[in-house]
């Protein structure tokens, strides 16, 4: 009865160390089956970190690069408004440029408009008072705002003389009075000849007896007449502006004048110019 409890512990034992040494490796097994497993997701977790880290690399440089971006913008908008801002000031520059040559454009064109309705006063005081002459003693026109009085020789002087006969003072006489009433008047006396030469007499050529007919006048009208000599300007043109053919006697006859060229002060018109 000894002996077989004896036995039946050594097969006990012998089960519980041969249970123990089972389960040992199963542990083991586990164990290792589990590293296995840590190793894989140890490893999943290292790719997702990486490839979240160059997730996190490239939203940094998209971040980066949106930042450059609204920097370029945002210095474009600055350009664009300082640009605006210099664009609006010189049109507005312009607008007040504009505006000022509009209205120095109406004051010119008033000025001018006024010169006109001057320039046609003075004809029809001249045509009032010089009414008594033929067409073929004087004529009187107006262009560009002035006065023509075309005195032909026959009104005024002999051939290839500088001295004017009475019906020609008569005729200055009249002319001044409408200057001595109008002040404000340039006066410019232009003698002309025709293309003759002259041959002997007082006179070296048509040069000297046109300047000298045209000073005459200047004479009569300051000396006789009063007119302020401020406002006259003698000049000879010789044969070299003449208004018809010098082939012929009736060319020539028209060619032998004096005129008198009126034209109101433009003053104010030069100042206004000038002020441009």
């Amino acid at each position: 009865m000894k002996g077989s409890n004896l036995y039946s512990i050594a097969i006990i034992s012998a089960g519980l160390i041969s249970l123990t040494s089972c389960v040992s490796k199963k542990k083991l097994l586990d164990s290792q089956i589990a590293y296995r497993y840590l190793q894989n997701d140890s490893a999943r977790l290292a790719n997702k970190v990486a490839e979240q880290g160059n997730e996190i690399d490239q939203l940094n440089q998209k971040i980066s690069d949106l930042n450059a971006q609204i920097e370029k913008l945002n210095k474009e908008n600055d350009n664009l408004a300082h640009d605006a801002n210099s664009n609006q000031k010189q049109l507005d520059e312009n607008r007040r440029n504009l505006q000022s040559q509009i209205a120095k454009t109406q004051q010119l064109q008033a000025l001018l408009d006024a010169q006109k309705e001057k320039a046609n006063a003075l004809r029809q005081k001249m045509v009032d008072a010089l009414n008594g002459f033929s067409s073929k003693e004087l004529t009187i026109s107006q262009k560009n705002g002035k006065v023509y009085v075309s005195l032909q020789e026959n009104l005024l002087f002999p051939s290839n003389s500088a001295t004017v006969n009475e019906k020609g003072k008569l005729a200055l006489a009249k002319l001044a009075d409408v200057l001595n009433q109008n002040q404000d008047i340039s006066v410019d006396i232009e003698g002309h000849t025709d293309s003759i030469p002259i041959r002997g007499g007082k006179f070296q050529d048509n040069w000297a007896l046109s300047t000298a007919r045209a000073t005459s006048i200047v004479r009569i009208l300051v000396n006789d007449y009063k007119v302020k000599p401020e406002s006259v300007v003698a000049s000879g043109h010789s044969s070299y502006d003449p208004v018809d053919t010098n082939t012929t006697p009736e060319g020539r006859a028209k060619n032998r004048r004096t005129e008198i060229i009126l034209s109101p002060k433009l003053d104010e018109l030069y100042k206004l110019i000038e002020g441009n």
